[in-house]
């Protein structure tokens, strides 16, 4: 990770200021482990140092993060948007995680934009809307709560860092990495983690909490899918896996159910291009994992109105399943020669 510019933290420690702060903490909409881990670790780290911090989520987010330090204190907007908007307007601090565009915040995103007071964003995202008053950008680094960490040791924090705060942190890094299987090129990162297992965190826990912790419909469902809704390209190493809102019925589904389907497919010899499509009431969502040196963040930018990271990313499709299939099976031959050529 390259070094933290010091005139930006100097501006994130000023506008923290000396006494107690009235602090709203917001992560992007549909948040995934790095959105949560971030967004409480910083809230203990901060509510240690004093501040009074309430982290406010667009809406809900897996049980299986239901287990770190803070969430039974998270509000939402999609439960009361009303005391959404007295939170942000009792504040004197908005800080905006793991999200690199207002549109990331969903149905907040008016009141995100029209937040007069100081505000900081703090992301690993690439190409950053400039919207707040102090931007903490760093694509490089493995995931937002690494980033966090590093930033509030920075800012003379890590004396408030204590256990409750390295177990979220260190969850954020692990679900972002796949359980540390991508994003993880820089020897940082695990000294990063390093750092974090020093104040008595226990791995294990954190991991079977994440990954040990799903429903019997949710296992049934991975089977299926990886029997009936996979599609193999072999000429073009990749693959493509997808969940229709009929397949969910089938299977009880709930938010966080497919969450990791979409690195399954890149363990089949010869695949580094993996795509799951899920259908929604109102459109489809992308997921893309590629191996080596696809990225599928370009991919995702250029054909599915996403973005993301070089070898994670996202997008959404405002066509029906069968037709958003039907393009990207169209799509792969354009891509061939890049996909054969990745490492």
């Amino acid at each position: 990770m390259k070094e933290l510019n010091i005139e930006t933290i100097k501006a994130f420690k000023e506008l923290l200021g000396t006494s107690a702060k009235r602090i709203v903490i917001v992560p992007h909409v549909n948040p995934d482990g790095d959105a949560v881990g971030s967004a409480l670790g910083m809230a203990r780290v901060l509510k240690n140092a004093g501040h009074w911090v309430n982290v406010l989520s667009v809406n809900d987010y897996p049980g299986f993060y239901r287990w770190m330090t803070g969430h039974n204190e998270v509000s939402y907007y999609s439960k009361s948007s009303k005391k959404a908007a007295q939170l942000l307007d009792e504040s004197d601090l908005l800080v905006c995680l793991d999200f690199n565009h207002l549109s990331r915040t969903g149905d907040m995103k008016s009141l995100i934009e029209n937040y007069t007071k100081p505000s900081i964003l703090i992301d690993h995202h690439p190409y950053p809307q400039d919207f707040p008053s102090v931007l903490i950008s760093h694509p490089e680094c493995s995931s937002t709560a690494e980033l966090v960490f590093h930033v509030l040791n920075a800012a003379g924090f890590k004396e408030h860092v204590d256990k409750e705060a390295a177990e979220a942190l260190f969850c954020g890094i692990m679900t972002d990495t796949g359980s540390f299987d991508y994003n993880v090129s820089d020897p940082q990162t695990f000294q990063t983690v390093g750092e974090l297992l020093k104040y008595g965190i226990d791995q294990e826990y954190i991991h079977s909490q994440v990954f040990d912790n799903y429903s019997a419909d949710r296992m049934r469902l991975l089977g299926y899918c990886l029997n009936e809704c996979m599609e193999v390209f072999p000429e073009y190493h990749a693959a493509v896996m997808f969940l229709s809102k009929e397949t969910q019925k089938k299977f009880n589904f709930v938010r966080g159910d497919s969450e990791g389907f979409v690195n399954y497919p890149l363990s089949i010899k010869g695949i580094h291009f993996s795509t799951l499509f899920t259908e929604k009431d109102d459109m489809v969502k992308a997921s893309f994992r590629s191996k080596g040196e696809f990225a599928v963040n370009e991919f995702a930018a250029k054909n599915f109105n996403g973005g993301g990271h070089c070898n994670a990313a996202g997008g959404e499709v405002f066509a029906s399943l069968s037709d958003t299939l039907d393009k990207y099976r169209e799509l792969l031959p354009d891509y061939q020669a890049e996909l054969i050529r990745t490492k």
